[in-house]
């Protein structure tokens, strides 16, 4: 059995650190007093952290002990199907309650403002996982939840937003009329898919007018990819063989952070030599094609700066399932690490990932969420490629979630009518002029 008692900062062990937040008013750095309005002071701490391990709680633990630790399983019948000297192994986050590696972030964050008296918790969330979760962690410390869900993946996925409701949140779909925020987008386009980083606006504008409330955020920030580190500690634990790639999707970055930062430990204490590969959508590249640059986090620029590699806070990206991936930027601390050269970058497109979903479904049993299929479409490319090389690699994945609730978009792709959204440049280069100079 795996045991856990730290998460772990990989900031104290980078060659350089990365760019601090900035006020959006003054262009300094951010202190505490700016974030308290969001944020309980131990996330703040937490965010601003040196030091390389940070205790789990107690109450904490317990509450993981509900799925903690989940499994790594190597992926023998697909490597058999793909005829694939390589040696797979996948670890599996759908195992939590909510389905999703999110209740790893979302236990804590309840936790501590719990803690700290709150008494209500916004948020937003793209396909449901980040929503589901953070519901499900509020039940546990007695809260209330109210969560903005992108209007695509409301439309798209009801029966993730009757989870939320099972679990005593309250969803709205983003854009809505209940915001400054959301009104504007709504004045402007009545029909707006809606956005992240519009629904982010939505959950800070509320949770900044009312004292008993603080928001929570699902990826992106610095403890949000700590919290997630119990993934790869636990993967290191359990590997009879290290890996020489690990693949993991990217949207904000949690889940990518969660399995390669103890990884990216040893290789940069010298114990370990990995590739590590991020995979993105191609309607949202937000590394591959975005400009690291400081941004706002949200669409209507209520956050602080952050400096982030971005295709621009005004970007809505095309409907596509993957609603997790749909953001218009990625976590500062992953982009400044891209910046270093410490990982690579790949995108894939909607149709090859769902087919990788299917392929996988169909050999290893299980219906992976849109958002990993990008990783698994990496995966198994990579495999063919050690066919035809005759490479025996050890490849790690990350399968962050199930896809249970996502049966309409596999639907969608075995009927043939799912389509692909090639990004025209213009559309980015529309996007960044609004880059705040």
């Amino acid at each position: 059995m795996v045991t856990l008692s730290n998460w772990y900062n990989i900031v104290p062990d980078l060659p350089a650190p990365p760019p601090p937040p900035l006020h959006p008013g003054t262009r300094q750095p951010v202190g505490p007093d700016d974030l308290a309005p969001l944020f309980p002071m131990e996330l703040i701490g937490q965010e601003v952290s040196t030091e390389r391990y940070i205790p789990i709680p107690q109450e904490v633990l317990d509450v993981y002990r509900l799925w903690r630790p989940t499994p790594l399983i190597r992926a023998r019948r697909l490597e058999k199907a793909l005829g694939t000297p390589a040696r797979i192994y996948y670890k599996y986050e759908g195992v939590s309650p909510a389905g999703s590696h999110k209740p790893n972030t979302a236990v804590p964050q309840a936790y501590y403002n719990a803690r700290e008296g709150v008494r209500l918790l916004t948020t937003e969330t793209g396909a449901g996982q980040w929503g589901s979760a953070l519901a499900f962690a509020c039940a546990q410390f007695d809260l209330e939840c109210q969560i903005w869900m992108v209007r695509a993946s409301y439309d798209q996925k009801p029966y993730r937003r009757s989870l939320m409701r099972v679990y005593g949140a309250t969803v709205h779909a983003s854009p809505s009329a209940m915001t400054g925020a959301g009104s504007k987008v709504l004045a402007d386009d009545p029909g707006s898919p809606g956005s992240l980083g519009i629904a982010i606006s939505e959950a800070v504008e509320v949770a900044g007018a009312n004292p008993d409330a603080r928001y929570a955020l699902g990826s992106v920030l610095n403890h949000v990819l700590m919290h997630q580190t119990v993934i790869g500690e636990e993967a290191l634990a359990q590997l009879e063989e290290m890996p020489d790639l690990i693949i993991g999707c990217t949207g904000g970055g949690s889940n990518f952070a969660g399995l390669t930062f103890p990884f990216l430990r040893e290789k940069l204490a010298g114990n370990l030599d990995v590739t590590l590969r991020a995979v993105e959508p191609e309607a949202c590249p937000s590394f591959t094609r975005g400009v690291y640059a400081y941004d706002f986090g949200d669409a209507a620029g209520f956050t602080p700066l952050l400096k982030m590699h971005t295709l621009g806070h005004g970007f809505v990206p095309d409907p596509i399932h993957a609603g997790g991936l749909r953001y218009h930027g990625m976590s500062p601390l992953l982009s400044h690490m891209y910046e270093l050269g410490l990982f690579e970058a790949v995108t894939r497109s909607q149709t090859e990932c769902f087919e990788a979903g299917v392929r996988f479904a169909r050999t290893e049993g299980i219906v992976p969420a849109p958002e990993p299929t990008h990783a698994l479409a990496e995966t198994i490319a990579e495999a063919l490629r050690c066919r035809e090389s005759g490479e025996e690699k050890v490849i790690l994945t990350a399968l962050c979630g199930h896809g249970h609730f996502d049966l309409a978009a596999y639907d969608r792709y075995l009927s043939g009518s799912m389509e692909d959204y090639p990004l025209p440049q213009e559309r980015i280069d529309e996007a960044l002029h609004g880059l705040p100079s």
